[in-house]
């Protein structure tokens, strides 16, 4: 189990839902366990389950009070959680690999150099480190579809900016703490702005409206702005390829 006595804990919120925490700060085992527990809630098809859901370090569960026993269904989630050490256990099935093609810096994403100098690397050096780096979608969050993605190299824990920048486009990829983020919609961040891609994450007239899931890898190949135009037009993807994950 966890490295700390605390961890793993079931925390009851409000009178229909249950939080499942296995830390209290993102590690890449906590959030396997997070993603491997879930996965396990899903398929034990309890009755009167009506959500669940992850986040970096957790995992919720949302029920029917008519449909099921407050205290029973925190026996059933005792009961499951001691069953296996979770922050081991292998990571669900179904996942993808994507690559999403990217352009690092230029006017498309021009906080590239100023976060490679606070990871303490050249713009070459911080452009092969982002974009050979697998990435996993840690979590789902902030604005519809849009992705957590990390961990990387030790070098990227650098801070979010201390002011806001007024905005970043959809697509932009924006790196601080070892995590990368894909954004979805147009919006103000304090994240550093270092790739630009064409991948649309939202999808609402799509049957599945989240192009990616939490589990999923992700490499962010280098492009030029030229050929991410090309790619753009008419197509969600931006040029991005997929497979399963074995």
């Amino acid at each position: 189990m966890a490295a700390f006595s605390d961890w793993p804990r079931i925390c009851p919120l409000g009178v229909d839902g249950f939080l499942i925490s296995f830390d209290n700060r993102l590690s890449e085992s906590a959030n396997r366990a997070a993603l491997a527990f879930r996965d396990a809630l899903d398929r034990a098809g309890w009755p009167g389950v009506e959500e669940t859901s992850t986040s970096l370090a957790s995992a919720y569960l949302r029920f029917d009070p008519q449909a099921q026993n407050h205290a029973a269904l925190q026996a059933k989630l005792e009961s499951l959680l001691s069953s296996r050490d979770w922050y081991a256990e292998n990571l669900p099935g179904g996942r993808r690999l994507w690559h999403i093609p990217t352009v690092y810096g230029t006017d498309l994403a021009p906080q590239l150099e100023e976060a490679a100098i606070a990871a303490g690397l050249t713009v070459d050096q911080a452009v092969t480190s982002i974009s050979q780096t697998r990435v996993r979608v840690q979590t789902i969050g902030f604005a519809p579809g849009q992705p957590y993605l990390g961990q990387l190299p030790p070098c990227w824990d650098i801070p979010r900016q201390t002011k806001l920048t007024d905005k970043v486009p959809a697509g932009a990829l924006v790196v601080a703490i070892r995590q990368l983020v894909l954004f979805s919609v147009t919006t103000p961040t304090g994240w550093r702005h270092i790739g630009q891609t064409a991948f649309r994450l939202f999808r609402p007239e799509a049957d599945m409206p989240f192009a990616l899931r939490p589990g999923d890898e992700v490499l962010f190949t280098p492009t030029t702005p030229e050929r991410l135009a090309m790619m753009k037009a008419g197509d969600p993807d931006g040029g991005a390829t997929s497979g399963p994950l074995s």
